[in-house]
């Protein structure tokens, strides 16, 4: 390794290199006086072609687009910041990417101990800051002789199921010119070639036991479970769940609640109106066991059957955190499960249960489009098109016309985005009304959706999916589906810096001016409606399509199925920022 004689730059050059040899391909930067070294090794990584670099000049968005990065390619990216509040406002991403257990390295520029304590310009307290947001920290200082490569691998392997945080002392000076890297790349390449990375981080973690944010030593690795028959069983996948959660409700018979961020909503045994059967007596009620993988967050009844204390609840969870998904407080924990030989799908009795559960969410869902396409209306007259009477081609075409120019609703909006979406492309959804719109109502399809459900928070949202959309496969585009106050929340991510290309995205805001999710809560009808509308509804007027031009983003507006349609199939290669208005009363 090439070497300066300054501590702070030679220290950054062995720390990123040997990350990237464990597998590390994107590196976000936020600029700063105090991480300049970090910054500048990153872009000489970058110019070499050894790394992905990102520059953004607002922390926070920062830390979405590396929490975006890793949902993707399951692999972290590395977050580096300057000293002081930059360093907080990396706090959202770290929560979320605890909560959602998604690789993370962040790597933060302090001062050195001397000007600690002190009241020294732009210092606080960093070590530690993180607290057990973060599975790994330590305070490294870069002159004291501290093996960056140990450091690496320490950050590597604790950022397995969320982030690991290296605290970095640097003095003056704080640079020096950085060599050419051309020959690390090199050999980053030919080891990338010929296998020699790990491409994903072990499941072992070595860091010292009292690290802040590790689990301690009630941390266990849990067994394997065989399932038997005899139980009403359903399997529930909540985000993140993976395809197993299908794979064995298909395997078992059993019925399948897959949230929309699940990766499991596909197969025969899907159930989209799983709410409604579950406040059902001869569904929900029946349920004597539940088998639930990932984080369930989209529904109040899931909460609800998953505490009645005559439902046995066993949750498939591998890692080796503390906390599982229990809000029962008696549930078993596994790692992993498998089918008994006297569990079979073809069972009558098993067959009854499952179908009865598929089929009558069929109804359910086939009733709501009916009764959202409008219940009074006749069906279209399809023989009008090519009838020998002009009267009847004439309605014909009036009816087409009159679809085509139906205002956009958010189940329409729901359903086009799903339509829209294909195995090459990627969803990203904000949190509130229009993931739930799509979660009680678009089909099973295999498609990669991400949401930010560790927390479920607003925040970060397109960050988020400028991060997906970089990481995701080059042929697809990436639509992300928000409200106006999400979108308003995060507008600074909108900004890019000059010489980053962005792939094929869409940022579609269904705009109802508001938080109208609290209009279905209990707090709409206890509410003075003033008060209401102040503090929960938040309404705001902006105008999207000057936000958008500010940024440099394309800007269409579709407020019909027509223009809807017409929005989100014109895919180009600039950022296109979509508008739709929407109703701002509950639908």
């Amino acid at each position: 390794m090439p070497r300066t004689n300054n501590p702070a730059t030679d220290f950054s050059l062995d720390l990123l290199t040997a990350l990237l040899r464990h597998g590390v391909r994107d590196i976000v930067v936020a600029p700063g006086s105090r991480s300049q070294a970090l910054a500048l090794v990153a872009a000489e990584l970058e110019r070499v072609g050894a790394a992905r670099l990102h520059v953004r000049i607002d922390e926070r968005v920062g830390g979405f687009l590396a929490l975006g990065l890793a949902l993707e390619s399951g692999t972290p990216a590395v977050v580096v910041t300057t000293s002081g509040t930059a360093v907080a406002n990396l706090h959202p991403a770290v929560m979320e990417a605890h909560e959602a257990r998604v690789p993370m390295i962040v790597v933060t520029a302090d001062r050195p101990s001397e000007l600690r304590g002190i009241r020294s310009n732009q210092t606080t307290t960093q070590s530690g800051v993180f607290a057990a947001a973060a599975r790994f920290s330590r305070d490294v200082d870069a002159g004291s002789g501290a093996d960056a490569g140990e450091v690496a691998a320490a950050l590597w392997a604790a950022s397995v199921h969320g982030p690991a945080h290296l605290n970095l002392a640097l003095r003056d000076p704080l640079s020096a010119a950085v060599p050419d890297l051309s020959a690390v790349a090199l050999s980053l390449r030919a080891a990338r070639e010929s296998g020699g990375e790990p491409g994903s981080p072990p499941v072992t973690d070595p860091a010292e036991p009292n690290a802040p944010g590790r689990p301690g030593a009630a941390a266990r690795r849990p067994g394997r479970e065989l399932l038997t028959s005899g139980p009403r069983t359903v399997v529930i996948a909540g985000d993140k769940s993976g395809p197993a959660a299908e794979e064995l409700a298909r395997t078992a018979g059993w019925p399948l609640i897959a949230e929309v961020s699940s990766g499991s909503r596909f197969g025969p045994n899907l159930v989209v109106a799983y709410r409604e059967l579950l406040r059902h007596p001869d569904f929900g009620g029946a349920v004597e066991r539940a088998i639930v993988f990932g984080h369930p967050t989209l529904s109040r009844e899931i909460p609800a059957l998953l505490m009645r204390p005559d439902v046995e609840v066993i949750v498939v969870d591998d890692s080796d955190a503390a906390d599982f998904y229990d809000p029962g407080h008696a549930a078993r924990r596994v790692a992993a499960v498998e089918l008994a030989e006297s569990v079979d799908p073809r069972d009558p009795e098993t067959r009854s249960w499952a179908g009865s559960w598929v089929f009558s969410s069929r109804r359910i869902v086939d009733d709501a489009a009916r009764h959202a396409a409008g219940a009074d209306q006749d069906a279209p007259d399809l023989d009008g098109a090519s009838s020998d009477d002009p009267a009847a081609r004439a309605a014909f075409a009036r009816s087409e016309l009159a679809a085509v120019r139906a205002p956009v609703t958010r189940r329409m909006l729901a359903d086009a985005l799903w339509r829209f979406t294909w195995p090459h492309d990627r969803l990203v959804v904000g949190a509130s009304r229009l993931i739930r719109e799509l979660d009680g109502s678009v089909p099973g399809k295999k498609i990669a959706v991400h949401a930010n459900r560790g927390l479920g928070g607003i925040d970060g949202t397109v960050a988020t999916g400028i991060g997906v959309a970089l990481a995701a496969p080059p042929r697809g585009v990436t639509r992300v589906l928000l409200g106006d106050l999400t979108l308003l929340h995060d507008a600074g991510a909108l900004l890019r810096a000059p010489g980053e290309a962005l792939p094929p995205l869409q940022v579609v805001v269904g705009n109802d001016r508001g938080g109208t999710i609290f209009a279905g809560l209990e707090v709409a009808a206890s509410a003075a409606p003033a008060a209401f509308e102040r503090v929960q509804l938040t309404p705001r007027d902006v105008d999207l399509e000057a936000l958008a031009r500010a940024y440099g983003w394309q800007y269409r507006r579709a407020a019909t199925r027509g223009e809807l349609d017409q929005a989100l199939s014109a895919v180009g290669p600039e950022p296109t920022l979509i508008e739709v208005p929407l109703p701002p009363v509950v639908e």
